[in-house]
């Protein structure tokens, strides 16, 4: 009877140990496994998770306007005052729903080439008003005018150009107007030929933007989504050296097992450049852990905080010898056109920026961009990103709009905060094909190795005790 009792002791301590041992060895093997299966599913080819929702998002994107309505233009036409603003909106339509065109893969290069429609549909029940909201704006081709025209001559010609069309500084324009176009009367009495159609958006509808070329990701999954070619090039043209750079993703996605440490890249065709977000929490969005990366201040830092900023000072005098920060000169990707981007209500701006400008309140909260991006996969399922579009204003003697200015302005037409968050539907689909299949194996490993350990340690205990006895 003690033999039996000794040898069922030690069967179950056995059979412990074989349990802890088991369930040590479906770790690395388990671990393999997710590896192998997330590395198949975010390929960009037909038939993968990451294709699927690549061609056409299942997430709606809102994108929301808020317009700087200008509270007293003649007294800053006349005496330069500081500019008074008060946002108005938001003003929100949809957009990125339709799917990606023009799809051609390349096998040997293991790139997908395509192209991005653009397409806007307002939303009534998520805006302040309606698109004929009509509020006081900059003049975008006044102040645009001695810039693209710096000749004394030239500038004289316009000037009565402007005077016969009774433009000024500032105007009164709707919404809808402001954003995607209207035409404007003083470039319509422009006696040869040019686009006499403004809007800061402007064409927008019915165009697309590309061609992007992207690697899928097949040969060499640290590089997939990563954008090989932006309209064929792998340089934008427009700043020096490094800057120039494309670099990164779309920001849809980025390369799996995400790291905190990792530094997160990615182009976007709004700000004509590449840029990057850091680490900034662990969140839980809708049952999925994810990393919250945030666009950090440095980004938009001056070249005296920041050295990788340099050649993004292309001149001295508003820049304030490069020392000012918080804005980006964008003009060379705009056909010249004098236009400054940065975080909605200067955000991380240097006081010399927002200086000549009262009724701005930044706040990070409402006003930062940041991408929640699960980490093993890395696909971004919630963004948020804000930018503010800004127009350098000159003083010009020659243009009597603009010759009673005594100051330079860098003035806020609008921000936008553009936002998309996976829906329900995808995120219960993204738990049972992603992270509910991962923490189920991950479970059952801690369980086998746990329950392994613990039938050993006590069949041993049980037998130790047994022993001591047989011994007195």
């Amino acid at each position: 009877m003690g033999c039996d009792r000794n040898c069922g002791l030690i069967a179950g301590a056995v059979i412990g140990a074989v349990l802890a041992v088991f369930g040590g060895i479906l770790m690395p093997v388990g671990d393999m496994l997710i590896e192998r299966t997330i590395k198949k599913e975010v390929v960009l080819e037909e038939g993968t998770i990451a294709y699927q929702n690549w061609v056409k998002t299942g997430t709606e994107v809102y994108r929301q306007f808020w317009i700087y309505d200008v509270q007293n233009p003649q007294e800053v036409v006349a005496n330069s005052s500081k500019i008074k603003v008060k946002q108005r909106g938001p003003y929100t339509y949809r957009v990125r729903y339709l799917a990606k065109k023009n799809i051609t893969h390349d096998p040997e290069n293991h790139t997908v080439s395509f192209l991005q429609p653009n397409e806007a549909i307002f939303e009534p029940s998520l805006s302040a008003g309606t698109e004929n909201d009509t509020w006081t704006v900059l003049n975008l081709a006044v102040a645009a005018a001695p810039h693209l025209y710096p000749n004394a001559f030239v500038q004289v010609v316009l000037n009565s150009l402007i005077k016969k069309s009774k433009s000024s500084m500032f105007q009164r324009r709707t919404v809808k107007e402001l954003l995607w176009g209207y035409k404007d009367p003083f470039l319509s009495l422009v006696p040869y030929p040019i686009s006499t159609t403004v809007g800061v958006f402007f064409p927008y509808n019915n165009t697309a933007d590309g061609v992007y070329t992207v690697f899928s990701g097949k040969d060499n999954i640290s590089q997939v989504a990563i954008i090989d070619t932006y309209k064929g090039k792998k340089n934008l043209s427009y700043w020096p050296s490094y800057c120039d750079m494309i670099n990164g993703t779309d920001a849809a996605s980025f390369p799996p097992f995400v790291e905190k440490t990792r530094v997160l890249r990615f182009f976007s065709s709004d700000i004509c450049r590449s840029i990057y977000a850091v680490f900034g929490a662990e969140i839980n969005l809708k049952g999925i852990p994810v990393y919250r990366f945030v666009l950090p201040s440095m980004a938009f830092a001056s070249p005296l905080q920041n050295p990788d900023n340099h050649c993004f000072c292309t001149e001295t005098v508003i820049s304030n010898n490069c020392t000012s920060y918080g804005v980006l000169d964008i003009g060379r990707c705009k056909e010249g056109k004098p236009v400054y981007i940065s975080l909605p209500h200067f955000l991380h701006a240097s006081p010399d920026i927002a200086e000549p400008i009262e009724g701005l309140n930044p706040n990070e909260d409402e006003h930062s961009t940041y991408l929640d991006v699960e980490p093993i996969t890395g696909f971004t399922l919630r963004f948020a990103k804000r930018l503010q579009i800004n127009i350098l204003v000159k003083p010009a003697k020659k243009i009597e709009a603009l010759k009673g200015l005594k100051r330079n302005y860098i003035v806020p037409i609008l921000w936008l905060n553009e936002t998309g968050t996976i829906g329900d539907e995808k995120a219960e689909m993204f738990r049972k094909r992603v992270t509910g299949k991962i923490n189920l194996l991950g479970l059952v490993e801690i369980t086998l190795l746990s329950v392994g350990v613990v039938m050993f340690v006590a069949f041993m205990i049980s037998y130790c005790a047994c022993r001591s006895k047989k011994v007195k």
